[in-house]
């Protein structure tokens, strides 16, 4: 209701609803009506009075009518959730590749389609939820140190800050983390069960614990789900050393001119160019709430990063006080600023981003077509060419990796061929960039399925092999190999395009 209607409303039901209008007294009807009281010794009597109180009475309820409304419109301005450290939307399919392992929605059913047998299935996975890095983690409690003596006032909501003591490690898997990984093995043995009850999976994992660890979790969920535990599950992994000189083609570091060169800061420089649109509004929120605080834009980043990591600290995943800071377009935001960094820094946009990732394919073509890897890149030319520590007759393959790594493979790829490069002005949602974000292909524990089928009677012809791509539980239509409405290639036909792949992608720049 409006002001003009409030007033409208109280008027009537003060003095009552009257339709019929009389003419207004004069001055001399008053001076006449006076004399005759006078001479007939009449004096304001009870109705007089009454009308004097509801007329007053009615003056006041619309004054305080009248500033009620004025306060209350001042208050819904200022009634947002982030003004009062009180959101309780913030989705955790927002945070980048900090989001904790969630399925995307899917164009495409991602279930096998009726009528298919899947003869091979391979599992890429970043490793679980873990706590910051050394460097952050450093950065983090230094922060909130200097915010707890800094800041003279803190608004309400942000009281926790003056009291929170910051105790997260780093580098390590949390035990929420571990226990997605199982959950990742469960889903791993459910999807491939007739073909996990007959072999075992050929286990790789990079040299961080992490990683390791995810593998082994990945073990045990799987041997769980199948009702057999293994006994001991590490020694089933192969170990890939992330070192210096060790080819490793889960883990990105010998291209010299990708890990210093010229397009090395490209990430950096996109995603300052959105962190000065959309951050500073949030700086200054923050800096209001908490006077003394004088957070920059990278600060106001970190508060940002908290609330994901405070929140896969926790056994369940549950929301913390530093999620309730911001609002859910200030979390698309965040989303699309470490989107940049992937895209740019890792993937198709990054001029030696897809290079990184052509050894992994090669060895992917190689286990599709069972034939010895054809390889000049980062492949462990040692490793690649025995049976016992690279097979390619198996139905199942585990890999695990890093967020970076896999960005890198997916742009060598092709996988994201239809999405052009990304505006550093403006946020562009998952949807807009053809199902690219960071928290949509490279989240905690994130995962990409490779698997062959074959149809009986399809209308690719009689049991003809297909290949499909799933990256968390989203199918993506494969590119340039005449993918069908289920997004399937023919297995040739899938070879024949990851053609930038099989010359070796632009690994002869990396020395140059």
């Amino acid at each position: 209701m409006g002001l003009r209607q409030s007033v409208n409303s109280l008027r009537g039901a003060v003095f009552g609803q009257n339709h019929l209008y009389t003419t207004i007294p004069t001055g001399d009807d008053h001076r006449r009506r006076d004399r005759r009281r006078r001479h007939a010794g009449i004096r304001p009597g009870p109705v007089q009075r009454s009308n004097f109180y509801r007329i007053s009475l009615a003056a006041l309820v619309f004054v305080v009518l009248l500033y009620s409304l004025i306060v209350f419109s001042q208050t819904a301005a200022s009634a947002r959730c982030e003004d009062r450290a009180a959101c309780s939307h913030a989705s955790q399919h927002l945070w980048g590749q900090y989001s904790p392992f969630f399925p995307v929605p899917s164009e495409i059913d991602p279930r096998t389609p009726p009528g298919c047998e899947l003869t091979f299935g391979l599992v890429l996975s970043r490793h679980g939820s873990r706590d910051p890095t050394a460097r952050k983690t450093a950065l983090y409690g230094q922060l909130l140190g200097r915010l707890r003596k800094s800041v003279t006032r803190f608004a309400p909501g942000f009281e926790f800050i003056r009291d929170y003591d910051y105790d997260l490690g780093a580098d390590q898997l949390t035990l929420f983390g571990q226990e997605e990984m199982v959950r990742s093995g469960e889903a791993f043995y459910l999807r491939y069960r007739d073909l996990a009850d007959r072999a075992e999976p050929f286990y790789r994992a990079a040299g961080s614990d992490r990683v390791v660890q995810s593998a082994l979790n990945f073990s045990q969920g799987l041997g769980q789900a199948r009702g057999r535990a293994d006994s001991s599950p590490a020694k089933s992994i192969l170990v890939l050393p992330e070192e210096p000189g060790f080819n490793n083609t889960l883990n990105h570091g010998g291209c010299p001119a990708f890990e210093g060169g010229p397009a090395a800061d490209l990430r950096l420089r996109m995603q300052t160019t959105w962190k000065e649109a959309f951050a500073p509004s949030i700086a200054h929120r923050l800096n209001s709430r908490m006077p003394g605080a004088n957070l920059t834009l990278d600060e106001t980043i970190y508060m940002m990063d908290l609330c994901p990591f405070t929140t896969v600290a926790s056994p369940n995943a549950t929301s913390t006080d530093f999620c309730r800071l911001f609002s859910q377009e200030e979390w698309e935001s965040y989303d699309y600023f470490e989107t940049l960094d992937k895209w740019y820094g890792y993937g198709s946009g990054n001029p030696l981003g897809a290079t990184q990732g052509v050894g992994y394919v090669n060895e992917l073509i190689a286990r599709l077509t069972g034939r010895p890897v054809d390889d000049d890149t980062s492949t462990n030319s040692t490793l690649d060419s025995s049976p016992e520590t690279f097979p390619v007759d198996r139905a199942l393959y585990a890999d695990f990796s890093h967020d970076n790594d896999m960005s890198s493979i997916y742009a060598a790829l092709g996988l994201y061929n239809a999405t052009a490069d990304l505006p550093a002005g403006r946020k562009l949602p998952p949807h807009d960039a053809h199902g690219f974000s960071a928290a949509w292909t490279v989240p905690f524990a994130g995962r990409m399925y490779v698997e062959k089928m074959t149809c009986g009677g399809g209308e690719e012809g009689e049991d003809e092999e297909l290949v499909r791509v799933l990256v968390n539980d989203r199918v993506v239509p494969l590119q340039n190999c005449g993918a069908d409405s289920l997004g399937r290639c023919r297995l040739g036909a899938f070879v024949e395009s990851l053609s930038f792949a099989r010359g070796g992608g632009l690994w002869h720049a990396c020395f140059s």
